[in-house]
């Protein structure tokens, strides 16, 4: 329950911190322009909120008289109402006159919708004389003002991250082990075994580029290059890689390669399989099911194949029955044990070469340059994978906020923590970017459309739009949701 919480609040600090960033960057560009902005909040306030800027009780320990409501019961502007909602799912900034809805039944409900769907799609393209507003109104201003509104959340992810690598690594340096140093090599998959590597090969080259040290982004290097360079006893070999392999198939687990490391049990983590089973520090795991251990990448892989096996339309019974396993310990003792609904069983092993850790270090002004290298990086990977979201494959490994508290380690580690912040404002300003109805980028889609045809799109038409965006968000949503559930079972 410690580590769920732990996890849980790092997850929840991170996305506050870049959902306040994020629309910050439109409140501050809207009011660069004057454009009103009504709302600013954290979280969604769905019927109520925690907090607001408008309710009584802070009007009055303000000083101020209560905010005043419309016939329809909304409240009258009084400057910008700033507030926290309920629901951790996001936040918004409410900027008024983003599309004209006075075409809408004012009921909004769905079925009236639809009966004028044909209506608010006529006209498509209007002239600007001909959008009617108020002048602090989204929608009056040019073009080019709009679509830097519309970009202003996305540019603050992108600054976010940049500072906080260079931040990092002006902080904590770079630290990594070098390829030479790694005397273990590499642990490879079967897949790449036929492709020619071998275990306890050092990967040193992708094409002509020096591998310095191991990363992931090593594997999208690989999946892109023609040939890869390994040192195998003391001697350069180059494979040949095949054209159809993907990154897609490089990441499966198990993945195509990894850093190899050996099987020390480093400490037990509580209220796991591992400790009801009275597992300690100086056991030696021999093997899984009968299979022999030699490494902890045999151990990792061994679990995940028993997830693997597990047909498509396993349920619960199904899972239950994989997770029953039996573990051959110090060449005589025999354990039977059932797995987590992760497939683990609640160790944490000892990382290889704490010796040979090579520390790089940042002065101030060095380490921005190196962060925005480093957050470009960052997104090329992250960019260079979506293409894979498309796929079955790649479907089944969109996660939602389980998947993203999971990438959270068990304990608070600063440096981790932002750098995993990092890369979630680089996801949610590149996710931000897509050019997708409802999000910032549907927006900027249109805005740039004006821009470089002096055309304008019918509010009413942004308005249906609009609409379908928010089911394909819905539905993707659903999606990462129904995923992080199934895995919650081991499906």
């Amino acid at each position: 329950m410690d580590t769920i919480l732990i996890k849980g609040l790092q997850l929840i600090v991170a996305l506050a911190l870049l959902i306040v960033l994020h629309e910050g960057g439109h409140f501050v560009a809207a009011k660069i322009f004057k454009v009103r902005v009504e709302k600013f909040y954290l979280f969604f306030d769905w019927k109520f909120s925690l907090f607001s800027t408008y309710s009584n009780w802070w009007r009055k320990l303000m000083g101020k008289a209560p905010v005043k409501k419309k016939e329809n019961g909304e409240y009258e502007y009084e400057g910008t109402e700033y507030g926290i909602g309920w629901i951790p799912l996001g936040g918004y900034v409410s900027i008024s006159g983003m599309v004209d809805e006075s075409s809408f039944k004012e009921d909004g409900s769905q079925k009236s919708f639809w009966k004028q769907l044909p209506q608010l799609m006529k006209h498509i393209i209007v002239k600007n004389k001909d959008v009617k507003g108020e002048p602090w109104e989204f929608r009056t201003h040019p073009a080019w003002q709009r679509l830097i509104i519309m970009l202003g959340g996305i540019i603050v992810n992108f600054i976010t991250a940049f500072v906080i690598y260079a931040m990092v690594l002006f902080t904590w340096g770079e630290s990594f082990v070098k390829s030479e140093d790694m005397t273990y090599g590499m642990k490879f998959s079967e897949q790449a075994k036929a492709d020619g590597f071998r275990d306890g090969d050092i990967i040193i080259k992708t094409d002509d580029e020096t591998v310095s040290t191991w990363r992931m982004s090593v594997l999208q290097d690989m999946s892109n290059a023609k040939t890869v360079t390994v040192l195998r006893d003391g001697k350069e070999v180059v494979i040949q890689m095949p054209e159809e392999l993907s990154l897609l198939d490089m990441i499966e687990q198990p993945v195509y390669a990894a850093m190899r490391a050996p099987l020390q049990i480093d400490s037990i983590l509580p209220g796991t399989p591992a400790e009801e089973m009275g597992l300690k520090k100086t056991d030696v795991i021999n093997a899984v099911n009968g299979h022999a251990i030699k490494d902890f990448n045999d151990f990792q892989n061994s679990l995940i194949a028993l997830q693997k096996a597990l047909p498509e339309n396993a349920n619960f019974g199904d899972s239950l029955k994989a997770r029953q396993i039996t573990l051959l310990l110090n060449d005589s003792v025999i354990k039977q044990v059932t797995l987590t609904p992760e497939f683990t069983l609640g160790f944490a092993n000892a990382m290889p070469y704490q010796d040979k850790i090579t520390t790089k270090e940042y002065g101030f002004f060095e380490s921005f340059p190196a962060g925005v290298k480093y957050g470009i990086e960052t997104l090329t990977s992250y960019v260079d994978q979506m293409k894979y979201v498309f796929t079955k494959k790649g479907a089944r490994q969109v996660g939602g906020f389980i998947s993203i508290g999971n990438i959270f380690p068990d304990v608070w580690d600063w440096q981790r923590f932002w750098l995993l912040t990092a890369f979630l404002s680089i996801v949610l300003g590149f996710m931000n970017v897509l050019p997708i109805p409802a999000l910032d980028g549907g927006h900027a889609l249109f805005a740039t459309f004006e821009l470089l045809t002096g055309k304008r799109l019918n509010d009413n038409f942004l308005l249906v739009v609009q609409y379908f965006g928010m089911y394909i968000l819905l539905a993707i949503m659903v999606l990462a949701q129904l995923n992080d559930i199934l895995r919650l079972f081991g499906l």
